[in-house]
């Protein structure tokens, strides 16, 4: 990732509040990946792109020997802080991880490398990191599921993405997951859940939540901040996306995908 690339990407993800979204919205998700790896006492485990640490502390409550590692330093001084339970906090870039060649019995990743913007780059180091017969785990949304739908709504709206970058969503495609992980994965188990989120009383409710506390839907209002009649589009695009997916008292389910996988001898 080039250093102004990178730049966009950590100020994006320090803007408004994600460690509300992550304690708020998707906590269950950290200990959900954690259980489907099967992380236990005496593993060494990364979290890469960890944000504020739900799958990295799970995993270090479950006994492993935890490094959470992350692009925004903002985000992990709050994990650092919150944390019950010690483990290692280290500023780093999914695509260029500093770490050496097989030196983590697992490797997961919650929601977090999906955002990567260099595919390719970011699961080699999955893959360079993790020792032959060691784990890898991975929750993402998935591109028809509630978040691939809104990124593709803020699609049209957003500043062009940097050559070469994919869509985050992508990351939730098993087809995808097949081409960028290879053959240097098997036992591959792939499931689809629903995090079930009942936080917001109305979908207007939703929309004036994540344009004040997303990063990336913070990052695509102020692209078009200079134009009312987009945001007025953008507002209402993303309220009746909200009403599409209401099951009941503007609660929603969010589509994610839990990958798991053997790193290949």
């Amino acid at each position: 990732m080039t250093t102004t690339v990178k730049t966009k990407h950590r100020a994006m993800w320090a803007s408004g509040d994600y460690p509300a979204v992550a304690s708020e919205l998707v906590a269950p998700l950290g200990p959900a990946l954690v259980q489907a790896v099967g992380i236990g006492r005496g593993q060494a485990v990364l979290d890469v792109a960890a944000g504020t640490g739900n799958a990295a502390i799970a995993a270090a409550q479950a006994g492993a020997t935890v490094t959470a590692s992350d692009l925004t330093p903002e985000l992990l001084a709050v994990g650092e802080k919150n944390s019950p339970v010690p483990l290692t906090w280290v500023e780093a870039d999914a695509e260029e991880l500093p770490f050496d060649t097989a030196s983590f019995d697992a490797v997961i990743s919650c929601i977090g490398v999906m955002f990567a913007p260099f595919h390719t780059a970011a699961a080699a180091e999955l893959l360079r990191v993790c020792r032959p017969g060691g784990s890898i785990g991975l929750a993402n949304w998935t591109p028809q599921g509630f978040i691939g739908q809104m990124f593709a709504t803020m699609k049209p709206y957003a500043a062009p993405p940097p050559p070469g970058a994919q869509p985050p969503p992508l990351w939730g495609d098993p087809e995808h997951l097949a081409n960028l992980l290879g053959d240097g994965v098997t036992d591959v188990r792939v499931e689809r859940h629903d995090l079930r989120v009942g936080h917001f009383g109305t979908a207007a409710a939703f929309r004036d939540y994540f344009k004040h506390n997303y990063g990336p839907t913070i990052a695509v209002y102020r692209n078009i901040a200079d134009d009312p009649a987009r945001v007025a589009a953008l507002d209402a695009e993303l309220v009746a996306l909200a009403e599409r997916h209401d099951v009941g008292g503007g609660a929603m389910n969010w589509e994610y995908l839990i990958y798991t996988a053997r790193r290949a001898d």
